[in-house]
């Protein structure tokens, strides 16, 4: 049980170093953790015309690789069947993206690098 209470705890955390980041960055967060049947999507935001879903990955170590390379094949397909769901749930009509927020913190926890991919998964 404490295995996932520390993962909840590392994505909270995670979600909330991104808020803070997108919201410096002109973003404006609308939904948190938003869950459908195809999947979940950590950040709901407005940027500018588009609609943006953010996918939030944080590292704490390099062990298992980058942020970046968390993002297989299968999430990308996940993340865009969810992002698809709000899209016809909400009954939005302009334009959307799929974004990664990716985070590596320090070994004491400060953050050492974000870097914001947009449209990191794309329809089709």
């Amino acid at each position: 049980m404490k295995g996932r209470n520390c993962t909840r705890e590392v994505g909270r955390l995670g979600e909330d170093l991104a808020a803070r980041y997108l919201q410096k960055q002109g973003y404006t967060i609308l939904e948190r953790n938003y869950r459908c049947q195809g999947g979940e999507i950590d950040l709901v935001a407005q940027n500018g015309d588009f609609l943006v879903f953010v996918e939030v990955r944080l590292r704490r170590s390099p062990r298992f690789g980058t942020p970046e390379e968390s993002i297989t094949p299968w999430k990308k397909a996940r993340l865009l069947l969810a992002a698809q769901s709000y899209v016809a749930e909400r009954g939005w009509d302009g334009f959307w993206r799929i974004d990664l927020l990716a985070i590596e913190l320090s070994p004491k926890g400060s953050v050492r690098r974000i870097n914001l991919i947009k449209n990191a998964v794309e329809e089709g």
